[in-house]
C-alpha cells in the first residue's frame, strides 16, 4: 500500500469536484442502474408528486447509508483522514446520485424549505462531517439575554467528527456554498437555513477564503435580509465567530452590537485584556469600563452580572495598575491637561454668567465641533461630548483627575483602595515622588483606619521596595563611583523618610481618627499622650483641642479637657520641670466654667476641680469663694434642672453634685453655722435626697444638736413618700428611742403612730417591732400585745406568720399557755391553707402539752382539709403518730377515713400534676406512686409511714392487708399467728 507521502496532492484533488457541475445521467453514466428504471419512470410519470420525490429521495439514502456501512477505504488511515467521508469510492457515488436526486426534484419544488433543509443536511454531512451535539435538559429560552444567549451558543456549539480537508476537497467546499446560496436565493427569510449556513463558517477544517471574509460578508448579509425580530438568533453566532478570529474582527463586530445593546460591554472589555488575546488593547477596556462606571454611578446603568458601580470603577482601576503606560498620561502631560482646562474654564465662566451669549447653530441643530456623531433626539446632557468615555479615541486618560473626580469624591468609603491604586499607578511609571506625595495625600485624607491600615502597609512596602532597589544599585560593581555616590544620598534620604514614616505612625492613626470625629474628647486626650514630655506641643494640642471640639456634639467628659489642662500649668507642664502657673490654670478653669456643656453635671464638676485645685494649695478661702460663686442662686428658684433650652449655667445652682462638694467643704474647714446655711439652702431649692437629710441629721447630732437633728428627719419624712420614708422613720425612731428611752415615751408613742398612718402595709412590720420593744422594755405589757394583734391585721399576707410566731411567743410568755389559743385560733382563720396547716400543727401541740387530746384531733381535722397526702405526708405522719399513741381503733379508723376523703378531694388531673411537681422540687418523686384506678395501698406514701413506724412498735395497729413483722416471723418459723387478731381493714368506715 503506498504511503502518504508517495500519493501526490493532485492525485487526491482529482477526485473533486463530485457535485459540480451538478452530476446527470449524461455526464456521469455511473448515475444509474438497470434496478433504477423503474424509479426513473414511475417518477417522470408523477413529477409534480412531492410524495413520491420524498419516499425515493429518502429510499436511497437508506440504501446507500447500509452499502456504506460494510464499504472500507483503499486508502492509508492519514488519506483516509484527509478525505473523510468522502474516502471510499461508494460515498463519493452515493454524494452524487443523491445530488441528483435532490436537484432533480428541486426543479419542480424549488421553493420548498424541507426539501431544501434535508437536501443541504446531506450535503453537509458529506463534507462537514457527522456532528456531535451535547444533549441539555429542557427548552431554550425564546428571549434571553445575550448574555445568556452567547453562553448557551458556546455550549451547544457542535462537535464534528472527521470532516473534509479544506485543500483537498476545496471544490467541494465551494459546491458547498454555492448550494447554500442558491437556497438562499429562493428562502431568504429562513432564519433555520442561515444558521445551518452559517454553521460551516466555525469548522475547523473550513478552509480560510470561506471562513474569514466571506464569512463577515455572509453574516451580514444575513442581518440585512432577516427582519429585526430575527437578528437575535444570528448575533450570538456571529459574536462567537467574531471572539474566535480575533483581532479587528473581534473589536469592529463588538462596537457594532454594542451600538444596540450596551449589557455586552463588559463582556466586550474583558475580551480586549483576555490573555489569549494576541493584541489586547487596554486603552479602550479602561474608557468603556470607565463609562460603565459613571453610568452606574448616575442609575443609568445596570450591570448584567450584578456588579455595583464601584466593583466596574474597581474593575477600571485594576485595568489602570495593570497597564499603567497604555492607558495614562505622563505627568507633564496630565499637569499641562488640568492646566488648560482650568484656563478654559476661567475664559468661559464670565460668557456663562452674562447670558447674552447664544450656542452656534444652524437651523436650530448645535453645531459639534469634536467627538463622534450624536444620534437625534439626545438630549444635551448627553451631547457633550467626553474624550475619557470615547472608547475610538485614542487619546490617553488622565488617571489622577478621574479618581478624584469619580472615585474618591464619590466612594468615601473607599479610599484606601483608590489611594493605593493611584499610587501604584504612579510607581508603574516610575514616578516616585509622585507616587510618595500619593500615599501622603492618602494618610491626610482617609477616615477610617481600614484604609488607612490599608495605605500605610502599602506605603511602607513601597518604601522597603525603593530602598531595596537602591541598595542593590549601590551593591552593582559596574556602576560610576559618581553614580553610587548619589545613589548613597538617596539611600539615606529614603531611609530617613521611612523611619519617619515608623514613628508617626501613632500620631497618624490619632488624626484619622480625629478626622472621623473631631469632637472625640478620648481621642483628643490620646494626642496628648502621645507627646509625652513636650511641653510646648502638649500646650498646643490642648489650645487646638478646645477651640475645635463642639461641646454640643462633644464626647463624654468634655470638661476633663479643661481641668487636665489646668493641671498642666498647676504642675508644672508635662515634664513637671516648668515652673507651676496657677494664675494660667485660674484662667483655663475661668474659660470652662462659661462653656455650655451638654449637661449640669459637667459644669459642676469643673467647678469642684476648682475648688480642689485651690485645696491642693491650701488657699482655703479661695475654694470657699470659689464656692460660693458656684452656688449662687437667681432671682428665679423655680427653674427646671431638666429644661434643656436653658443653657447649663442657669441650671448649675439646682446641681446636687455640687451642692453636696460644697456641704463637704463647710464641714471640713467652715463652722458649724455656715454648715447649717449650706444645708438648709439645699432644703429650700428642693433638691435635697435622703441621703442629705441623714448627713445633715448627723452633723448636727455629732455637734450635739439633738432637737434640731429630729427636726429635720421630720422636715424629711415631710418631704419623701414611702418607700424613702420608711428608711429615714426607722433611722429617726432608732435614734429617738435610744436617746429617750421611756423619758418621752408619749412623744415616742406619737411618733410612732405618725410613722404607721400612712405607712404601707409591706413596710408595717419593722415599724410595730419597734414599736411593740418600746412598749415592752419602758411601757405595759397590755399595750404591747396590742401592738402585736394591731400588727397581725396590717401587715402584708406574707409577714402574717412570721407576726402570729412572735405574737404567741409574747403572749406565752407574758400570760402562760392558755392565753395563746385565742391568738392560735384568729391566725388559723387569717393565714393562708398552707400556714394554717402549719399553724394547726404548732397548735395541736400546744393542746397535747395541756392535755386536750381531744381538741388536738379536732385541730388536726380540721388542718386535714389543706394538706394533700401527696404532698404534705409529714402532717399525715404526726397525726398517725398522735393517734397511734394517745387513739383508739375508732379515731384510728376516723383518720384513715378522713385521709381517704382529702386524697380524694385532691385526686385530679390539675392538682395530681401540681403535687407530682412540688415533690419532685422536695427530691421525693419516688414517693408519687398512686394510681387513681387502683388503690394501691403498699405505693401509698401514708403506708409506707405505718409500716415504718409498726416495725419498731409490734402489734400496734396495723392494715388488714399486711401482717406485722413479728408476726411474718413467726410463721416462717413454723408457728401460728395469733388467731385472736384484730383484723381492721382501710376499706371500713
Amino acid at each position: 500500500m503506498p504511503s502518504v507521502d508517495t500519493i501526490s496532492l493532485e492525485s487526491l484533488v482529482s477526485l473533486f469536484p463530485l457535485t459540480s457541475p451538478i452530476p446527470t445521467p449524461l455526464n456521469h453514466s455511473d448515475l444509474l442502474t438497470p434496478k433504477d428504471i423503474h424509479r426513473e419512470e414511475d417518477l417522470i410519470r408523477n413529477p409534480t408528486s412531492f410524495r413520491h420525490w420524498w419516499s425515493t429521495i429518502n429510499a436511497a439514502k437508506d440504501a446507500y447509508t447500509t452499502l456504506q456501512k460494510n464499504a472500507t477505504s483503499p486508502h492509508p488511515p492519514a488519506v483516509a483522514a484527509l478525505l473523510g467521508p468522502l474516502s471510499t469510492p461508494i460515498a463519493r457515488l452515493s454524494l452524487m446520485r443523491i445530488t441528483y436526486l435532490y436537484e432533480s426534484a428541486l426543479v419542480y419544488f424549488p421553493g420548498s424549505f424541507k426539501l431544501w433543509k434535508a437536501y443541504l443536511q446531506t450535503r453537509c454531512l458529506y463534507v462537514l462531517g457527522k456532528g456531535v451535539k451535547p444533549k441539555r435538559a429542557g427548552g431554550r429560552k425564546k428571549l434571553a439575554e445575550m448574555k445568556e444567549a452567547l453562553e448557551e451558543e458556546v455550549y451547544e456549539e457542535e462537535k464534528y467528527e472527521g470532516g473534509l480537508d479544506g485543500v483537498v476537497g476545496w471544490q467541494e467546499w465551494k459546491s458547498l456554498v454555492a448550494t447554500f446560496e442558491r437556497a438562499l436565493m429562493w428562502l431568504p427569510n429562513m432564519p433555520r437555513l442561515w444558521l445551518m449556513y452559517l454553521s460551516i463558517f466555525s469548522h475547523p477544517l473550513c478552509p480560510a477564503p470561506i471562513s474569514h471574509t466571506h464569512a463577515r460578508r455572509t453574516f451580514d448579509r444575513a442581518l440585512r435580509t432577516l427582519p429585526p425580530s430575527l437578528h437575535s438568533r444570528i448575533w450570538p453566532r456571529y459574536l462567537r465567530w467574531a471572539e474566535s478570529k480575533g483581532g479587528m474582527t473581534t473589536v469592529k463586530i463588538y462596537r457594532r452590537y454594542l451600538q444596540i445593546d450596551p449589557s455586552m460591554t463588559e463582556h466586550y472589555a474583558a475580551l480586549l485584556l483576555a490573555p489569549e488575546n494576541p493584541a489586547p488593547r487596554p486603552l479602550e477596556a479602561a474608557k468603556l469600563l470607565l463609562t460603565l462606571a459613571r453610568r452606574a454611578a448616575k442609575g443609568e446603568y445596570s450591570s448584567p452580572e450584578g456588579k455595583s458601580p464601584y466593583q466596574l470603577f474597581g474593575e477600571w482601576l485594576d485595568v489602570v495598575e495593570a497597564h499603567a503606560e497604555e492607558v495614562g498620561m505622563d505627568l507633564a502631560d496630565a499637569d499641562a491637561a488640568r492646566a488648560a482646562e482650568t484656563a478654559r474654564e476661567t475664559e468661559t465662566a464670565p460668557e456663562q454668567g452674562s447670558g447674552d451669549t447664544e450656542p452656534a447653530s444652524v437651523r436650530g441643530k448645535l453645531i459639534r465641533f469634536g467627538g463622534p456623531p450624536v444620534p437625534v433626539g439626545t438630549s444635551a446632557g448627553d451631547a457633550a461630548y467626553d474624550a475619557d468615555e470615547d472608547h475610538t479615541s485614542k487619546a490617553l486618560l488622565d488617571i489622577e483627575k478621574i479618581v478624584k473626580k469619580d472615585g474618591l469624591n464619590v466612594y468615601k468609603d473607599q479610599m484606601g483602595r483608590l489611594y493605593t491604586g493611584l499610587a501604584t499607578y504612579w510607581t508603574k511609571r516610575g514616578e516616585f515622588d509622585k507616587a510618595k506625595s500619593t500615599f501622603e495625600d492618602g494618610l491626610a485624607n482617609v477616615l477610617t483606619i481600614r484604609d488607612f491600615t490599608q495605605i500605610f502597609d502599602a506605603y511602607a512596602e513601597f518604601s522597603e521596595t525603593l530602598i531595596s532597589a537602591l541598595m542593590d544599585a549601590v551593591a552593582d560593581e559596574d556602576a560610576d563611583d559618581e553614580d553610587i555616590a548619589e545613589t548613597e544620598r538617596d539611600l539615606d534620604v529614603r531611609m530617613k523618610e521611612f523611619e519617619e514614616l515608623m514613628d508617626r505612625r501613632p500620631f497618624l492613626v490619632n488624626e484619622v481618627l480625629l478626622r472621623r470625629n473631631p469632637n472625640d474628647v478620648q481621642e483628643w486626650e490620646k494626642r496628648v499622650a502621645l507627646y509625652g514630655e513636650d511641653d510646648v506641643k502638649v500646650a498646643e494640642t490642648y489650645t487646638k483641642a478646645l477651640s475645635t471640639v463642639t461641646p454640643r456634639k462633644a464626647t463624654a467628659n468634655f470638661h476633663q479637657l479643661y481641668v487636665n489642662f489646668a493641671k498642666f500649668y498647676e504642675e508644672g507642664g508635662a515634664s513637671r520641670s516648668a515652673q507651676k502657673d496657677l494664675d494660667s490654670a485660674r484662667k483655663v478653669m475661668e474659660k470652662a466654667t462659661k462653656v455650655t456643656f451638654k449637661t449640669v453635671e459637667e459644669l459642676a464638676e469643673v467647678w469642684c476641680e476648682w475648688a480642689e485645685m485651690e485645696l491642693r494649695h491650701e488657699n482655703y478661702d479661695e475654694a470657699i469663694r470659689v464656692m460660693q460663686r458656684a452656688t449662687a442662686i437667681p432671682k428665679n428658684t423655680k427653674i427646671s434642672y431638666h429644661d434643656q433650652s436653658l443653657p447649663v449655667q442657669a441650671r448649675l445652682f439646682k446641681s446636687l453634685k455640687l451642692w453636696s462638694f460644697y456641704v463637704d467643704l463647710e464641714e471640713s474647714i467652715g463652722t458649724v453655722d455656715t454648715t447649717k446655711q449650706v444645708y438648709d439652702k439645699i432644703l429650700e431649692l428642693k433638691i435635697a435626697n435622703a441621703q442629705i437629710i441623714v448627713n445633715y441629721a448627723a452633723f448636727l447630732e455629732e455637734n450635739k444638736y439633738f432637737e434640731e437633728s429630729f427636726k429635720v428627719y421630720e422636715r424629711g419624712v415631710e418631704v419623701f413618700t414611702y418607700p424613702i420614708a420608711f428608711e429615714l422613720w426607722n433611722i429617726y425612731l432608732a435614734k429617738f428611742t435610744k436617746r429617750y428611752g421611756g423619758n418621752k415615751l408619749e412623744r415616742a408613742r406619737d411618733l410612732f403612730e405618725q410613722a404607721l398612718e400612712k405607712c404601707p402595709e409591706k413596710h408595717c412590720k419593722p415599724i410595730f417591732l419597734m414599736y411593740a420593744q418600746l412598749e415592752e422594755e419602758h411601757g405595759l405589757a397590755k399595750r404591747a400585745m396590742d401592738i402585736y394583734d394591731r400588727a397581725t391585721q396590717v401587715v402584708s399576707p406574707e409577714d402574717k406568720f412570721d407576726l402570729f410566731t412572735i405574737y404567741i411567743a409574747k403572749a406565752s410568755a407574758n400570760f402562760g399557755l392558755p392565753a395563746t389559743r385565742p391568738i392560735y385560733e384568729r391566725a388559723i382563720r387569717s393565714l393562708p391553707d398552707r400556714q394554717t396547716a402549719q399553724m394547726c400543727l404548732r397548735f395541736a401541740s400546744l393542746e397535747r402539752k395541756l392535755g386536750e387530746i381531744d381538741r388536738a384531733r379536732a385541730i388536726y381535722a380540721h388542718a386535714s382539709q389543706f394538706c394533700d397526702p401527696r404532698v404534705d405526708p409529714k402532717f399525715w405522719s404526726e397525726w398517725n403518730s398522735f393517734e397511734i399513741e394517745t387513739g383508739s381503733e375508732d379515731t384510728f379508723r376516723e383518720m384513715l377515713r378522713i385521709k381517704r376523703s382529702v386524697q380524694a378531694q385532691y385526686n385530679t388531673e390539675v392538682s395530681y400534676l401540681a403535687a407530682a411537681s412540688m415533690v419532685a422540687s422536695k427530691g421525693g418523686a419516688g414517693a408519687m406512686a398512686v394510681d387513681e384506678d387502683s388503690e394501691d395501698k403498699t405505693a401509698d406514701p401514708m403506708a409506707m409511714a405505718e409500716r415504718d413506724a409498726n416495725k419498731g412498735r409490734g402489734l400496734a395497729f396495723v392494715a388488714a392487708t399486711q401482717k406485722p413483722a413479728t408476726l411474718a416471723a413467726q410463721e416462717e418459723e413454723g408457728g401460728h399467728a395469733n388467731e385472736d387478731e384484730i383484723q381492721i381493714s382501710d376499706d371500713e368506715e
